[in-house]
């Protein structure tokens, strides 16, 4: 059958075009029409905006921090899954507030309504269904993009979040075909415009695991997950009114494999195309297939599969912990060889998907591409794996590509500010080989980037972009406020010896008081929490907001350590503020070590900060680099600018 093009035809234009509609695409078109401008997001199908094709849950360590920075930016992530979670749970309680993290369980299908009617009602944005094919480029700047149809779209800026549907293909056993994720369609020709363009793409891979049907699961064999009782929410404005009782949240259950299990993947690895040599992509390391656990990790006889529900109005369950790519017929009795699953009754089998990536080295900080100007990227497109990557991304590039269509100063964060800066910085700065996935080890500043101060983190920084309003704003001030009144209160209150907080310091093991202590140093004793010291001194006159109470806890209880990170922080600003000429030609330095030059040259660092985080350039490249900056003809050169 011949395959004809369309006609191609001049149609609208807009400010910013966005081209995918996954979890990068929604947030980075949200953005840029909140912000003023007149907004195009293009999808392949209107079915897949915001769409869960992997895991139906957003958040876990680091990620759940991600997901309230975006809310805390003005983003819309944080929104749309508390109102449709069917499960919440608070990770690390035992642990520091530092790696505390949030998990909610999706109702994936009503998260793919509830953000799409939040697009379609967003004003300065249209959402269309098309495939785009081509990027409108002359001399070096993106000016637009052309579609299947033939339509042409001009814009001042575009962002591409074409994630796993760029050249994607889907892969079972011995089975391959061109597919999206979930089986859409693949975008095939804007990959080779890219490279036609130049960039340069590599190829990854990701997976799935099968889902069966929930009425078949033995629960008796299973153990039970249920939800928290205490009210947990993403989004700061979301009150604990509208937090789900546990007996209105749904369990996921728990399960391993064993043995058996392992004996029919390993029995059948020649048909492993993570084995066999038909997967040529490069898979997520912290998300391996059941397969690659078992070669890795041949010494555990179990691995945990978590059942997770798909949403309130189907029995479909993801098997979390069995991602695979094996034939489907090993998939069943891998499937049937589980306690609890010998019934199982399998809807959709695992697969694996390869994608093409652009190399995340050409992008700047503002994720906006090098070669081409006025061209931003996000999500997987950049190499990330994960719904909360993405979004992230996708708010950043969304408000870039916005920012530049309005004629103003680009938005960058910094690592200490956000993990979406430590993500966004690893990204341009170091690459990633591998799909990339935000771990809270990754960040030197954890203990200033919790879960629970995005608000005071960043909502300013919204609220200067234009995409906090003045309420939200002003109530978070309120909020910081009442922090600062009430650790202000607590150093004023003083407690004697002999008084009842020193009979129970005595309970507890410890030495009796000698002098008078505050109520804010007794409070960084392990046994004390905040409600535990209001038996011992006046209450406030006002109750304080539970967010309050937590802020202020962990204020006093952290102080001497939240203060030593502030120091180092302090010390990263001034190399940050250290510019590095954007056209500076690094063959004209003297003394730099080969691989260091060839590395600041490919990376084209923007602060003497973004330089010392490269691989390969040496504390001597930077001294050399420092000097050459502020004393040679190109500090010169960089003031006239």
């Amino acid at each position: 059958m011949q395959i004809s093009e369309a006609i191609q035809y001049d149609s609208d234009s807009y400010d910013v075009i966005v081209v995918g509609a996954g979890h990068a695409g929604c947030e980075a078109a949200l953005a840029a029409a909140r912000m003023g401008n007149k907004t195009l997001l293009v999808t392949i199908s209107l079915e897949m905006v915001a769409f869960m094709p992997c895991n139906p849950s957003l958040g876990g360590p680091a990620k759940g921090v991600v997901v309230r920075e975006i809310d805390a930016l003005g983003g819309e992530m944080g929104h749309n899954i508390d109102k449709t979670y069917i499960q919440m749970r608070m990770l690390n309680t035992s642990k520091g507030p530092a790696v505390r993290a949030l998990r909610a369980q999706a109702d994936k299908h009503a998260y793919h309504r509830q953000m799409k009617w939040t697009l379609e009602k967003q004003a300065n944005l249209t959402l269309r269904q098309a495939t785009v094919d081509d990027l409108i480029v002359e001399d070096g700047v993106c000016h637009g993009v052309i579609t299947n149809t033939g339509a042409r779209y001009r814009a001042k800026t575009v962002v591409l979040t074409v994630g796993t549907a760029a050249r994607g293909k889907i892969i079972i056993g011995e089975l391959q075909y061109e597919s999206g994720p979930n089986n859409s369609k693949s975008a095939t020709k804007l990959s080779e415009c890219l490279e036609r363009l130049g960039f340069d793409l590599e190829r990854f891979k990701t997976g799935t695991p099968p889902r069966i049907n929930g009425n078949t699961i033995n629960y008796d064999e299973t153990e039970e997950q249920p939800g928290d009782e205490t009210p947990h929410h993403f989004s700061f404005d979301t009150p604990d009114s509208k937090y789900l009782s546990v007996s209105d949240q749904i369990s996921c259950w728990l399960t391993y494999t064993n043995p058996h299990t392992h004996d029919i993947i390993r029995q059948n690895l020649d048909r492993a195309p993570m084995f066999s040599g038909v997967i040529k992509g490069v898979g997520p390391r912290y998300c391996p297939s059941i397969e690659d656990k078992i070669v890795r990790f041949a010494d555990k006889d179990r691995h945990q599969l978590f059942l997770e529900p798909e949403g309130r109005d189907t029995d479909e369950y993801y098997v979390d912990g069995l991602s695979t790519s094996m034939p489907e017929e090993i998939q069943q009795r891998m499937l049937h060889s589980v306690k609890g699953l010998e019934k199982a009754s399998l809807m959709r089998p695992g697969y694996a998907i390869e994608y093409d990536v652009v190399s995340p080295y050409q992008l700047r900080p503002t994720l906006e591409t090098k070669r081409i100007k006025n061209l931003y990227t996000a999500g997987q497109t950049n190499g990330t794996s994960g719904y909360e990557e993405a979004a992230g991304q996708g708010l950043i590039a969304g408000i870039n590509a916005g920012l530049r269509a309005l004629g103003k100063k680009p938005f960058v964060l910094q690592r200490s500010e956000a993990y979406i800066g430590v993500m966004i910085d690893d990204l341009v700065t170091k690459g990633t080989k591998e799909p990339y996935r935000l771990l809270t080890s990754r960040a030197e500043y954890r203990l200033l980037l919790r879960h629970d101060n995005a608000d005071f983190r960043l909502m300013g920084k919204g609220h200067e972009i234009g995409l906090v309003s003045d309420e939200r704003y002003q109530k978070m001030l309120a909020k910081k406020a009442a922090v600062k009144a009430e650790v202000a209160r607590l150093e004023s209150l003083r407690l004697k010896p002999g008084s009842p907080a020193d009979d129970f310091i005595q309970q507890h093991g410890d030495h009796p008081l000698k002098d008078a202590v505050t109520a804010a140093t007794l409070l960084k004793r392990p046994y004390f929490d905040y409600q535990t010291l209001l038996k011992f001194i006046p209450a406030p006159e006002k109750p304080l907001d539970r967010q309050v109470a937590e802020q202020v806890e962990i204020t006093l209880k952290y102080e001497g350590y939240i203060k030593k990170e502030e120091v180092r922080v302090n010390r990263l600003k001034r190399m940050e503020a250290k510019k590095i000429p954007e056209d500076i030609d690094y063959s004209a330095i003297e003394g730099l070590a080969t691989e260091g030059r060839q590395k600041l040259d490919k990376i084209r660092p923007e602060t003497l900060a973004q330089a010392s985080r490269i691989s390969g350039v040496n504390p001597a490249d930077l001294a050399i680099l420092s000097v050459y900056i502020q004393q040679g003809k190109i500090a010169k050169r960089s003031d006239r600018k």
